[in-house]
């Protein structure tokens, strides 16, 4: 450290004329550099926990972690206090614990018996801060039966005098110094009136709170802060409001919430604002609060936090509720929010070191991205329960992967299905852009930028993700690929629009299901056929004794019936194809089964709008064909990608000249005239804390004129904390007068924590005078979390430059839905296979038809039979049968 320092004071003495503020920032960086840590854009790995706006469960004793709630949400609390009195105990009482800190109020509303129900304010009686009885519990005088009072948590709350009265004589007291203060509570009282209880058939309330959080301390408010303007002040927390910034509460959860006397950090991370980037966060507030077009803020977000839960999971629940990044900016907390920003600099050639490396990648790999993404927020119209989002998908994008990849993100700290609907497409295009870059620049561009901040390079916007320094303070950005496009509102859907549900039915009225309907259907069974089905649907119970749906159904127009039956009534459907024909409209009835057994009724006959579908194979076909087609485009592609600028990729491997670790160079050239030979071969080895790398490179060349051969050869392995790399690379050329010949060679072996990867591809060349003939055969293997895949492909293509023709195989192993399946595919415009006995005429497809001279079948699944010259034909779908004369 104190060699870091010494060198600082020389550069800073050069640079800034000894300042020893200079000397200070130059020795921290060289000493630890600085380090923006970016969140993961997927959540491929979630924690078993679920961070969300809504705790559903009752909490019960002592051993309950401190805990509290920033925002909005739902909760039934933590029971701390039960009492019960008057004659046939027809009063009781209970005290719940919602929150720690003083928050801001209950929401006018809670729900219980699966409803939800109005909160009426009445008078207060003691030191509650508010008094509510429940809208259909209060009586013609005024009196409710359900009574709440309401302590929000602030310092000095007093006690509740009314309970310490009315349990004064019981064996379970409230004792007249229990104030609990710096927690907010509920003190619910209940009196069981028969009316409300026993004649309408409701037992003890279980009662869901929602409750408005943590009043919270928001330095733009606050005068005495750089850049503040407002009577709030860090240490009175009677200035403090409520709000649902996710800035703000990210602010505060790194400041922490304290005890009331030891003054302990209770929850979040008990930083002081010395600690804290206080500018970015600044911004980051401001643009939580902007509006969008559709009139709302642009990012809100409520979060229940407990003591023990981990510091990075929470703050990265506050980072994705406003599609941002933490920052660590020279040692100081701060936030990046999900905004466009303006480039800083322009990064051009001259700020780049020449003999430095650097190391782009403009285009992640496949395992990196995803084209479908799908998630959940949290619906307040749906009773604080989780919905799905409006799924994020682009064909353009999936047709480029070649295939479906999916993933999900769930915003459970948001409660607007807009602001959610957002996020998810903010997340989806940041992980579709994707380029990453490693780039040494030159001390004054290096010094004139920060973490977090964006420059323009090569055309593009790039987020500085990383700032490094080594000890002679030759700087390092690690930059990732960005665009104002991420966060326009243009394309982007509203959120779902959810429809509160209806109350349940008192399941001891249920005789039968509820909204039963029948409709046709077609499941596509084996060897691609789809077959006729009756799709049965109903009203899921809310009822655990109904422990299956039964149904009766027929013909219409005959009398025969059928039965079948659904063991998950939960389920709300059921398809079957027993007792199915096609092209016959059916008639259907339910009823139920349960356990104990009780008085059940039929629901009146339904019947098919439509008869069922016929048998069809050309459905599963015309799928099969599009798989087919889209995998043989893929290999194209790879064809196209492989060839065109492997040579220019190794030529740039070739060409670096120095980088960080050792290199020895040898080179032997011999020319006379236009005549060359050459033999180069290089050697170079990289380490730094967190990767090392070793590379031979070798060159060998022989022209004469317009004649020219070469053999380029790369071979690479590269290790860090969690990968690991070893490929190479061979290249042989052959050209006169325009004419080339060219093979190249390519193996790679990567792993990491994700998965394994194997790959050997040989690829062959010939280009004569606009005509051109190639030839690719590769060899894949992959084993990831997600299954086990490999595959083996040949593809050969040739032609002018005009057009040209592809033919190919491939042979593969392929995971869906969790299930390994295997597949071979040809693309011919003759296929044909023979014994090689010229008695035997060979089996052939061609021009779409397959034909056979002879064939012995034991069974045929057939639609239409008709003979060549048309003179009969056999409907097997419909059973006719067609003679012409």
């Amino acid at each position: 450290m104190a060699i870091f320092t010494g060198i600082a004071t020389a550069i800073a003495g050069a640079l800034f004329g000894g300042s020893a503020l200079a000397t200070s920032l130059i020795g921290g960086a060289l000493a630890f550099g600085a380090k923006f840590a970016v969140g993961k854009l997927t959540q491929q790995k979630q924690g078993k926990q679920k961070h969300t706006a809504v705790q559903s469960e009752i909490q019960f004793g002592g051993d309950v972690p401190v805990g509290t709630l920033y925002g909005v949400g739902k909760t039934k609390g933590q029971r701390a206090f039960y009492a019960k009195w008057d004659k046939g105990n027809k009063r009781n009482a209970e005290v719940f614990i919602l929150a720690n800190g003083w928050c801001d109020g209950l929401e006018p509303y809670v729900y219980m018996y699966g409803e939800k129900y109005n909160l009426m304010a009445q008078a207060t009686i003691g030191n509650e801060v508010a008094r509510y009885g429940v809208q259909g519990f209060i009586d013609g005088d005024g009196n409710s039966a359900i009574s709440i009072r309401f302590y929000d948590g602030r310092p000095g709350q007093g006690v509740d005098q009314r309970l310490v009265d009315v349990t004064a004589n019981l064996g379970n007291k409230w004792k007249a110094t229990s104030k609990l203060s710096g927690m907010c509570y509920v003190v619910v009282e209940r009196y069981y009136h028969l009316e409300f209880f026993r004649d309408a058939g409701k037992g003890k309330p279980d009662i869901d709170f929602v409750l408005r959080g943590l009043r919270e301390y928001d330095p733009r408010k606050d005068s005495t802060v750089a850049g503040g303007s407002g009577t709030q002040r860090l240490n009175t927390p009677s200035t403090w409001v409520h709000t649902k910034n996710p800035a703000v509460h990210r602010l505060n959860y790194q400041l922490g919430l304290h005890a009331l006397i030891s003054g302990r950090t209770l929850i979040g991370e008990g930083k002081s604002l010395g600690q804290i980037d206080l500018a970015t966060y600044f911004v980051a507030m401001n643009v939580c609060d902007t509006l969008r077009a559709n009139g709302k803020k642009t990012y809100e977000c409520s979060l229940f936090v407990s003591g023990d839960d981990d510091h990075t999971e929470v703050l990265k629940q506050f980072d994705d509720a406003m599609a941002g990044y933490g920052l660590n900016r020279r040692g100081l907390s701060g936030v990046i929010p999900g905004a466009p920003q303006i480039p800083v600099k322009d990064l051009t050639a001259a700020d780049i070191p020449v003999d430095r490396a650097k190391d782009v990648q403009f285009r992640p790999s496949a395992f990196e991205r995803f084209n479908h993404l799908s998630g959940q927020f949290t619906s307040i119209e749906s009773m604080w329960n989780p919905e799905s989002l409006k799924p994020v998908y682009v064909n353009a994008d999936i047709a480029a992967d070649g295939r479906n990849r999916q993933t999900s993100i769930d915003f459970l700290q948001v409660t607007d299905p807009d602001i959610a609907q957002y996020l998810l497409n903010i997340r989806y295009r940041q992980n579709r852009m994707g380029g990453k870059a490693t780039v040494p620049v030159s001390r004054r561009f290096g010094l004139a930028v920060q973490e977090g901040e964006w420059i323009t390079w090569r055309g593009k916007s790039w987020l500085i993700s990383e700032w490094r320094a080594d000890e002679r303070l030759r700087i390092t950005l690690v930059l990732s690929e960005t665009s104002a496009e991420i966060y326009d509102d243009n394309g982007i859907e509203p959120g779902p629009i959810v429809v509160p549900p209806t109350p349940p039915i008192n399941p001891s009225l249920l005789s039968t299901v509820q909204n039963f309907n029948v409709a046709v259907g077609m499941i596509n069974g084996a060897q691609g056929y789809d077959t006729p089905a009756l799709v049965f649907t109903w009203t899921p119970p809310d009822d655990p004794t109904i422990t299956a749906v039964r149904f009766v159904y027929q013909i219409e127009g005959t009398t025969e019936l059928f039965e079948d039956q659904c063991t998950s009534p939960e389920d709300g459907s059921f398809r079957t194809t027993k007792n199915v024909v096609s092209g016959k409209v059916y008639n259907a009835r339910a009823t139920i089964t349960t356990v104990p057994d009780r008085l059940r009724t039929f629901t009146p006959w339904v019947t098919t709008a439509q008869p069922t579908g016929l048998q069809t194979l050309l459905t599963g076909l015309k799928e099969l064909q599009d798989d087919a087609l889209n995998r043989f485009k893929e290999l194209q592609q790879e064809m196209d990608e492989f060839f065109r600028p492997r040579l220019v990729e190794l030529l740039d491997a070739f060409s670096l000249e120095g980088a960080v670790g050792q290199i020895e160079r040898q080179q032997i050239v011999a020319t006379i005239g236009d005549a060359l030979a050459q033999i180069t071969e290089e050697r170079r080895v990289r380490v730094s804390e967190n990767e090392a790398m070793a590379q031979l490179l070798t060159y060998l060349q022989a022209s004469l004129g317009t004649t020219n051969a070469r053999l380029i050869t790369e071979e690479t392995v590269r290790a860090t904390t969690d990968s690991a790399l070893a490929s190479s690379i061979t290249t042989l050329d052959a050209e006169v007068d325009g004419n080339l010949a060219r093979l190249i060679s390519e193996e790679t072996a990567r792993a990491d924590g994700d998965g394994a990867l194997a790959t050997s591809i040989s690829g062959v060349s010939a280009d004569f005078n606009g005509r051109f003939a190639q030839g690719l055969v590769k060899f894949e293997a992959v084993a990831a979390p997600t299954g086990v895949d490999a595959r083996f492909s040949v593809l050969l293509r040739a032609g002018t430059n005009q057009s040209f023709k592809v033919s190919g195989f491939y042979v593969e192993l392929y995971t869906e839905g969790g299930v390994q399946k295997s597949r071979m595919a040809v693309q011919a415009d003759q296929f044909l296979v023979t014994s090689g006995n010229s008695r035997h005429y060979p089996l052939v497809f061609e021009n779409g038809e397959l034909k056979l001279a002879i064939a012995n079948i034991g069974t045929v699944n057939a639609g239409l039979l008709q003979s060549l010259n048309g003179k009969m034909k056999i409907d097997l779908n419909n059973g006719t049968i067609e003679i012409f004369s």
